[in-house]
């Protein structure tokens, strides 16, 4: 693995690695971590925009530096130039990396967890929903923040006119990722609100905006995952702004989202295990 000369942040190491025909960055404590939780962090973009570099901006820097996590942020294939399921296979690969390396990483292979914004929302569901289905790796835990997960619109995605993501850019993200009629019935894999068994997928967390497209779909997961007995919660945010706490994240709204957010992680770190 190649240390990358210039850090973002001193008090994280940052490798950049080769998982199979995508790249990675690894983040971590300066010091070596042993036995820590080890956190797949995917970012969004709507499945055709976006580089795991925006790990920066999210949430999953302050798991490193406050939790002493592990993330692993993967440079997915973009729908643009590989529809599904490409970047479903490139998470799905970096997670298997993450459980096949965990002693070399200091990851507790028992404590794999999922995460990301977005579309990296959305991919980090299908993960979890295939790692189940394969039975080849247990997710403790799973973080799907404002996840795109429906390819059909729902009373929130359909005509928002939201300036960061909206109706238009929505369909276009879903017509790349699944090229042809976006609207047509897909795996769950491909669009996890088409899910019909939440049996035994990892707890959950997240939070979202009232006013943001993506709102109905995540309150859909949170309920669903609850009425098949799986620990599921939801923070709700007056917030018409997709991502919010990444593009403001010292607004009021944005800290309280962030405190939240850290307080469920802590108590994942204590309380789950796979």
């Amino acid at each position: 693995m190649k240390i990358i000369s210039r850090l973002i942040d001193p008090a994280i190491r940052v490798r950049k690695i080769r998982i199979g025909q995508i790249s990675a960055l690894v983040l971590s404590p300066r010091q070596k971590p042993q036995n820590a939780p080890g956190v797949l962090w995917i970012h969004g973009g709507g499945y055709f925009l976006g580089m795991k570099e925006m790990v920066w901006m999210s949430r999953a820097v302050d798991l490193v530096k406050k939790f002493g996590a592990v993330v692993v942020a993967p440079g997915y294939r973009l729908a643009i130039r590989a529809p599904y399921p490409a970047a479903l296979i490139d998470c799905y690969g970096a997670l298997r990396y993450m459980k096949i390396r965990a002693d070399a990483l200091g990851i507790n292979e028992h404590q794999l967890m999922v995460g990301g914004e977005s579309a990296g929302g959305g991919l980090t569901a299908a993960v979890c929903m295939l790692a189940r289905d394969l039975g080849q790796i247990k997710i403790a835990y799973q973080m799907p923040l404002y996840p795109m997960l429906s390819n059909i619109d729902t009373k929130t995605s359909a005509y928002n006119h939201g300036k960061i993501w909206n109706t238009r850019r929505n369909h276009i993200g879903w017509r790349l990722y699944l090229r042809g009629d976006a609207r047509q019935r897909v795996s769950s894999y491909a669009s996890p609100a088409t899910q019909t068994d939440y049996r035994n997928l990892p707890p959950a967390y997240t939070f979202v905006g009232t006013g943001e497209p993506f709102y109905q779909e995540t309150m859909d997961y949170i309920d669903n995952l609850n009425k098949a007995g799986v620990e599921a919660k939801a923070d709700v945010y007056v917030s018409n702004i997709h991502a919010f706490d990444m593009l403001y994240p010292n607004t009021p709204i944005s800290q309280t989202a962030i405190r939240r957010f850290e307080e469920n992680f802590a108590y994942a770190v204590e309380n789950y295990f796979a």
